[in-house]
C-alpha cells in the first residue's frame, strides 16, 4: 500500500528549498489586506528573534512567520502552525500570546496557518511544518511569547506617540491601554503600530506575573464543536465534487492485476472507475453511491507474490525465536550477565504487544482540487510539508504549488502523520488518473481505516532481571523484537543509530532508574504490514515492560513499590517529586481490603513525567477499574483544564489498549474491521480520574501523549495486588480471569 518510494522521499525533502521565501512579505501584507491591521511574527536566526509588521519594518530585517494579527475591531487572531485534532493547542497557543499581550480572553481568536515550512516549521522538526511528538506547545512557547510581547510594545509605542505621553506611563490590562485618564483599544492603534520600527528586543513576563497562563480559560473551539459550526474535511463541499472510495487488497504488499467495472458503472451516481497504485477507485456524486459502486466491482485479481502472508501466530513464534538470540545493543551499563549470576532472586518474563490501529473518530479523508496555480488540499493536515512534497512529486508540481488548507481533525493519534502521506498520496493519484476534471473527496470508511494498516508495530519483549539479598537490582537483561517504521525513510539518518531505531527502544534503553548492570538489545524483523507511531510511540510498550518488571522486582525483594522506585531515582528530582505527590494524593498504602488492589507506574515521555495509581476491585470474578490517580510534571501548565483533559483522554486510550484493542492477522489478512471487533473503551468502563499537576516555573513540555504509557502497567500491578496473578501481555484477557 506504500505509494511513495524511498527515492520519492529523498527527492521530496530535497525539493523543500527556500522557493517560498520571497513570498513572505506578500503573504504578511495579504494578512493585513483588510486595512489597519498589525501583523507580528518572530523569525529565529542564529539565536536572535526579530519581529515585523504588515508595513514592513527595517528593510534588513528578515520577514517573520506571521503569528499574530490585531484587527481594527481589536480582535487578536493567532495563526496556529499545528493541527488541532482535539488536544487543545489552538487554546493553549492563543493563551501564550494573550498573556504577553495582556489581551482580554474574549478578544482572542485562532486560525490555522497555511502550509509553508519556511514560515511555520516545527522548531523541533527542523525544516518541516508538522504536528507530533507532543511538541506543539514546547516548540512554540518562546516563539509566541516574543510575538505577543512585540505586539504589545508596538501598541504602546503607537499610543504614546498619539497621546504625547511617555511609553512608560502606559499600561495594558485586559486589552485596554491606559495612561492617566486616557484609554484606548488595540484596534484604535493597530494601524499606527504597524508603521513603527520593529523592536529589536522585547521583555518577557516573569512567570509569577502571569494572569492567564495557569488558569482554566474556556477553550476557543468548544462552542463551534458544540453547535456544529466547526469545519472538518468531511464537511467540505466543492462545485462538481466527486466522492472517491478505493477497493484495496486484503493483504499488504499485493498489487492490482485486473478487475471488471461494468457492474459498478451501472450503480446510480457512479461517474468513473479508475485503477490507482493502491487499488481501484470508484468516484460518484455521493459517498453512498461510491460505496455501492465499490461493492459492485467484480473479477478483481491481485498479484500477491510480494504480499505479507504470515499471520499473528507465525509472527509471534518468529519473534520468540529472535528474542532467544542477542540483538543489536541499544543500551549497555555495567555487566548484566555477571550481575544476574550473583542475584539472590531472578524474574524472567515475556511481554507480547499486538498491532494497534489508531481508529480516530473521524476516518481519513481529504478534498483535492486542481487550481490555476496547482492544487489545493483541504484536510486535517498533520504533516503539511511532507504532504506538499509527496503531492508535488506525484503531480509533477513544485511544493509551493500545493496549497494545503488545514481544518479541524476528529482525532489522529499519529495516523495522519505518516511519512508516505498515504491517504493524501492516494487522493493525488486519483486526481491525476481523472485528469483533474473535478474536485475529489477521498473518503476512507471505518472498515478501510481499521483494515488499512499503519498500525502501532507488534512487539515482543523478554526480560531477565534479579535482585540481591539486600534488595537491590543485581542485573537487567532485556531483548526487544519489533518492526521499524523509520528505516528506509529520510528520518533514518537521524533516528536510527548503529542499526537501532530509537522509537523502538525509547523508554527502556534510556530508563531513568539507576540500574548498574543493564543491557537492552533490539531485533528489527522485516514485515510487510505498514506501521507507524501511535500515541506515545515506543513508550506504549517499553513503559509497560519496565514498570511491571520494577514492580515484580520490588515484590521479589520484599520492598514497597514506591520506596523501591524512590531509591532508584535519587538523582532524578522531577521523577521523585512526581512520585511523592502521587503517593500523597493516592494515600498510598496497603490495599483497602479483600478483592481490592492498587498498582503504580511512573514514566517519563516527551520530557514530561507522569505517575499513575490505579485502584481495582474484583466483582463476581471480574476485574473492575475503579479509580485512576495521576500526578504530572509538564513544566508550566498553560491551561490546567486542558492538561487534565489530555491525561484523562490518555487514561481512556491506554485502558482501551490494555483491555481490548488488538489487530490480528490470519494468513496476512486483518481480522478486525469496525468497532464491533476492534473495541474501544466503552463509557461504562471509564473510571474516575484525578489529575494533580506539579507546580513548575520551567518551560512547558509535552502533554498530548504522556498520559498513555503508565496506564497498562499500573493496571497490571493493581491486578497482581488484588489477585496475586501477573498479567503481562496486552490486551489483558480479563474475561478469562478467575479470582
Amino acid at each position: 500500500m506504500h505509494l511513495i518510494t524511498p527515492d520519492h522521499y529523498r527527492q521530496m525533502l530535497a525539493s523543500l528549498a527556500p522557493a517560498t521565501v520571497p513570498s513572505r512579505r506578500n503573504f504578511i501584507k495579504g494578512l493585513a489586506a483588510a486595512g489597519g491591521a498589525l501583523v507580528i511574527g518572530v523569525h529565529f536566526q542564529a539565536g536572535k528573534a526579530f519581529a515585523a509588521t504588515a508595513a514592513g519594518g527595517p528593510a534588513a530585517a528578515p520577514m517573520p512567520n506571521a503569528f499574530v494579527r490585531i484587527a481594527p475591531d481589536s480582535t487578536v487572531t493567532v495563526l496556529i502552525k499545528h493541527l488541532d485534532m482535539g488536544q487543545g493547542v489552538t487554546t493553549g497557543l492563543a493563551t501564550i500570546v494573550a498573556e504577553e499581550l495582556d489581551a482580554d480572553w474574549s478578544q482572542m481568536r485562532a486560525a490555522f496557518a497555511p502550509a509553508n515550512p519556511q514560515l511555520y516549521n516545527n522548531l523541533a522538526f527542523g525544516p518541516i511544518q508538522g504536528t507530533g511528538g507532543s511538541t506543539s506547545t514546547a516548540n512554540s512557547w518562546e516563539q509566541l511569547r516574543k510575538a505577543g510581547a512585540a505586539a504589545r510594545q508596538m501598541l504602546i509605542a503607537a499610543a504614546a506617540q498619539e497621546w504625547g505621553v511617555p511609553a512608560s506611563s502606559i499600561t495594558i490590562a485586559k486589552g485596554v491601554l491606559t495612561s492617566g485618564t486616557r484609554t484606548g483599544s488595540f484596534g484604535a492603534f493597530a494601524e499606527a503600530a504597524a508603521k513603527l520600527p520593529v523592536p529589536a528586543e522585547v521583555t518577557l513576563k516573569d512567570p509569577k506575573d502571569f494572569t492567564l497562563i495557569g488558569t482554566k480559560l474556556p477553550r476557543l473551539d468548544s462552542a463551534a464543536k458544540t453547535d456544529g459550526t466547526a469545519i472538518y474535511a468531511l464537511d467540505i463541499r466543492r462545485p462538481g465534487m466527486l466522492t472517491a472510495v478505493v477497493r484495496r487488497p486484503d493483504r499488504f504488499g499485493a498489487t492490482l492485476k485486473s478487475f471488471d467495472a461494468s457492474a459498478a458503472k451501472k450503480v446510480p451516481g457512479v461517474v468513473e472507475v479508475v485503477a490507482v497504485p493502491s487499488g481501484v477507485a470508484v468516484l460518484a456524486t455521493n459517498t453512498w453511491a461510491a460505496m455501492q459502486g465499490r461493492e459492485a466491482l467484480t473479477d478483481i485479481v491481485w498479484d500477491e507474490s510480494g504480499a505479507e502472508m504470515r499471520g499473528t501466530a507465525e509472527l509471534t513464534e518468529e519473534y520468540r525465536a529472535l528474542a532467544k538470540t542477542p540483538g543489536k545493543p541499544a543500551a549497555r551499563r555495567g555487566d548484566a550477565v555477571k550481575g544476574l549470576a550473583g542475584a539472590a532472586k531472578t524474574v524472567e518474563a515475556e511481554f507480547a504487544f499486538p498491532y494497534l490501529a489508531h481508529a480516530p473518530m473521524e476516518p481519513l479523508n481529504c478534498v483535492i482540487e486542481k487550481t490555476a496555480e496547482g492544487v489545493t488540499i483541504t484536510t486535517g493536515s498533520q504533516f503539511q510539508t511532507i504532504e506538499q512534497g509527496v503531492t508535488a512529486s506525484i503531480l509533477g508540481l513544485k511544493p509551493e504549488q500545493v496549497k494545503i488548507e488545514t481544518v479541524w481533525a476528529g482525532g489522529s493519534f499519529g495516523r495522519r502523520a505518516n511519512i508516505p502521506a498515504d491517504y493524501i498520496a492516494e487522493a493525488a493519484t486519483i486526481l491525476k488518473a481523472t485528469d483533474g476534471r473535478a474536485p475529489v473527496h477521498l473518503v476512507w470508511t471505518r472498515e478501510d481505516d481499521i483494515k488499512g494498516g499503519f498500525y502501532r508495530p507488534m512487539f515482543l519483549h523478554t526480560v531477565r532481571a534479579g535482585v540481591t539479598a539486600d534488595g537491590k537490582i543485581a542485573g537487567w537483561e532485556q531483548r526487544i523484537v519489533g518492526q521499524s517504521f523509520i528505516i528506509d525513510t529520510p528520518f533514518e539518518a537521524f533516528m536510527v543509530k548503529e542499526g537501532v531505531d530509537g522509537t523502538s527502544v525509547e523508554g527502556a534503553s534510556d530508563t531513568n532508574y539507576a540500574i548498574g548492570n543493564f543491557a537492552v538489545d533490539l531485533h528489527t524483523p522485516k514485515v510487510k504490514v505498514p506501521t507507524l507511531w501511535w500515541r506515545s510511540v515506543g513508550h506504549t510498550h517499553t513503559a509497560h515492560v519496565v514498570e511491571v518488571m520494577i514492580d515484580e522486582l520490588a515484590h521479589a525483594a520484599g520492598r514497597d513499590p514506591v520506596e523501591f522506585r524512590l531509591e532508584l531515582l535519587t538523582d532524578k528530582p522531577r521523577h521523585t517529586a512526581v512520585l511523592k505527590l502521587l503517593a500523597e494524593k493516592a494515600k498510598w498504602g496497603p490495599k483497602a481490603g479483600p478483592g481490592k488492589g492498587r498498582g503504580i507506574a511512573l514514566h517519563e515521555s516527551f520530557n514530561s513525567v507522569v505517575g499513575s495509581v490505579i485502584d481495582v476491585s474484583v466483582v463476581n470474578g471480574q476485574i473492575k477499574v475503579e479509580r485512576v490517580i495521576c500526578a504530572v510534571d509538564c513544566g508550566i501548565a498553560i491551561n490546567p483544564d486542558v492538561v487534565a483533559a489530555q491525561i484523562e483522554g490518555g487514561v481512556g486510550f491506554g485502558l482501551g489498549a490494555a483491555l481490548h484493542d488488538e489487530i490480528t492477522l490470519d494468513k496476512g489478512v486483518v481480522e478486525q474491521a469496525n468497532f464491533d471487533t476492534y473495541i474501544p473503551l466503552r463509557m461504562s468502563e471509564m473510571p474516575k480520574v484525578e489529575v494533580h499537576i506539579l507546580p513548575s516555573a520551567n518551560a512547558p513540555t509535552g502533554i498530548g501523549e504522556p498520559g498513555v504509557p503508565g496506564v497498562a502497567p499500573a493496571l497490571s500491578n493493581a491486578i497482581f495486588d488484588a489477585t496475586g496473578q501477573r498479567l503481562r501481555s496486552l490486551p489483558f484477557r480479563l474475561e478469562d480471569f478467575k479470582a
